[in-house]
């Protein structure tokens, strides 16, 4: 039976130290449900007195009922002092947890420098806080602190700190690379001497300054460690922590190790881009494992290949993980990916129709003038139903208007549109907090009389990239715009040499596709194919 490995989340803690990451109590709690959800068997919360937003954490935490093992995080008692009269210690205990990790010093050079003690001193500081922690009932989890800096400094030291920590009845000694400069193979020998000469369990904490994070922790794992301690996507101070979303597929599925159900494993994706979300932190698209472009796929040759068989180009398949496999449709694109997208929407298109060698041609056309589709999968899906279905118009536009003014120093926008649908004239004018929101405004109440699951669609994201920049202000512009809503999130794009039509082309899109998706969902509309057309006059 393959070894239990114990995945310790400090999303909550240490991934809140990155740069630009800002968690309220209410993110915090969504956040611990999801991670409950997926199975880890740690979730470290924060310093129960550190500040307001942990104190209301902890006490409304206690609600939530998990089944993971709820952690507090503190320090060891301050020096010279008593564990029992530290004022963080106390708050750890009073929290109610089950479970607390103490930072401690593990280098000389940091309890000379940092702690401005002696070395005896900080013994005791280990001992007698971990000794505290037992005596009131609790797990507790030593985190040494430059553990891999001060073993390569001091040996005996860094060694003498884990068996203090594990005299006083430490259930874990966790090895820290805190600074995150130490390399696998001298993480391998250093664990290795330490699982030789102690008894304790043991765990391991890396940061990704020098990107090695992830191939530390396995290395860490691979020489005894147990209990491996990181963040969702890596979040954390400086570089950031280790990567959970490819720690935890790389040790279980590569490695054999046990570390999540098979089913839990499978929401991996999903827990990775909820927290994404709530975190305000976009996802590199290319993130192993879990990115949107993990398993996707461009040219032609790659495309033809996985069609028959997916092995060719992919290392897992990716629905282990909860992701799925993305053809990517470009000026590179053969035929395969055409018919691979075209299959994937259920159009029945085969290499025999000459309307497949057409849509390539129209494709590298367009994106000779400047789309891509490689990023706004919603106007590619348009585009191919358009050429293999019988799309009618559902409405026109007739015009639309933009006026903009400053008035008392307030700029105020306001966008007149006109349309035409089932014969039946709509004219509507609304305001917005610029001219691509009074266009958005604009739209939906002119549609939502016909069409009221519009007040669901919400306008997430909106980019503008200039394609030739030497033109400079008559250069073209491309507008990628992302729609959130009926639990689906998609984009559109739209290309012109003025930005407000390319950013009308690409919301024309997005409501275009919105009516697609609402087709799906309810079936006492019309038959798609007699619904969704739409042209811009």
């Amino acid at each position: 039976m393959s070894a239990k490995i114990s995945i310790f989340d400090t999303t909550l803690r240490d991934g809140t130290q990155g740069e630009g990451i800002s968690l309220s109590a209410d993110d915090k709690l969504k956040i611990a449900l999801k991670l409950d959800a997926l199975g880890v068997h740690y979730i470290e919360g924060g310093n129960p007195g550190s500040n307001s937003k942990d104190i209301e954490f902890f006490q409304r935490v206690k609600s939530l009922n998990l089944n993971a093992r709820l952690t507090a995080f503190g320090s060891t008692r301050r020096k010279h002092s008593l564990a029992e009269h530290d004022a963080s210690l106390l708050r750890i205990v009073e929290s109610g947890v089950p479970a607390a990790t103490l930072v401690g010093k593990a280098w000389d050079f940091h309890v000379h420098t940092a702690l401005q003690t002696t070395l005896e001193e900080n013994l005791a500081m280990i001992y007698d806080s971990f000794a505290f922690l037992k005596q009131n009932g609790m797990e507790a989890m030593y985190d040494a602190e430059h553990f891999f800096d001060g073993y390569k400094h001091n040996p005996e030291y860094a060694l003498a700190a884990l068996r203090k920590a594990q005299d006083a009845g430490a259930d874990w000694l966790v090895l820290c690379d805190t600074n995150g400069g130490t390399l696998p193979g001298e993480i391998h020998e250093i664990v290795s001497r330490v699982r030789s000469e102690l008894t304790a369990s043991i765990g391991i904490h890396t940061h990704n300054d020098c990107e090695l994070a992830v191939a530390n922790t396995l290395s860490a794992v691979q020489a005894g460690a147990r209990q491996v301690q990181g963040t969702i996507n890596g979040y954390g101070e400086r570089c950031g922590n280790a990567n959970l979303c490819s720690i935890i597929p790389n040790l279980q599925i590569k490695m054999g190790y046990n570390c999540l159900p098979e089913e839990k494993l499978r929401t991996l994706t999903n827990t990775a881009r909820y927290v994404s979300e709530i975190a305000n932190v976009h996802m590199p698209v290319g993130q192993a494992y879990v990115g949107n472009a993990a398993f996707a796929h461009k040219g032609g040759i790659h495309v033809s290949a996985i069609m028959k068989d997916s092995k060719t180009y992919e290392h897992i398949q990716p629905e282990l993980v909860g992701n799925k496999q993305r053809i990517l449709v470009s000026e590179l694109a053969g035929q395969s990916n055409i018919i691979s997208k075209a299959h994937e929407l259920g159009l029945d298109v085969n290499t025999n129709n000459e309307k497949t060698k057409q849509i390539i041609d129209q494709i590298k056309e367009l994106e000779h003038q400047g789309y891509q589709f490689e990023g706004a999968d919603a106007s590619l899906e348009l585009l191919l139903r358009e050429a293999f279905t019988d799309m009618k118009e559902i409405f026109t536009v007739e015009s639309f208007k933009m006026h903009m003014e400053k008035s008392n120093g307030v700029m105020i926008s306001e966008a007149i549109v006109k349309i035409n649908v089932d014969g039946q004239q709509v004219y509507t004018a609304a305001e917005g907090n610029g001219p691509v929101n009074a266009l958005d405004n604009a739209l939906r109440k002119a549609l939502v009389q016909f069409y009221p699951k519009i007040e669901q669609i919400h306008l997430s994201d909106y980019k503008v990239r200039v394609i030739d920049e030497k033109d400079a202000t008559a250069a073209k512009v491309r507008v990628l715009v992302e729609s959130t809503g009926l639990d689906n999130t998609w984009s559109t794009v739209g290309v012109s040499s003025n930005v407000i039509e390319a950013s009308w082309e690409a919301l024309l899109g997005s409501i275009r596709y919105a009516l697609l998706s609402m087709d799906k969902v309810d079936h006492g509309l019309p038959d798609t194919h007699e619904r969704l057309g739409l042209i811009n006059h």
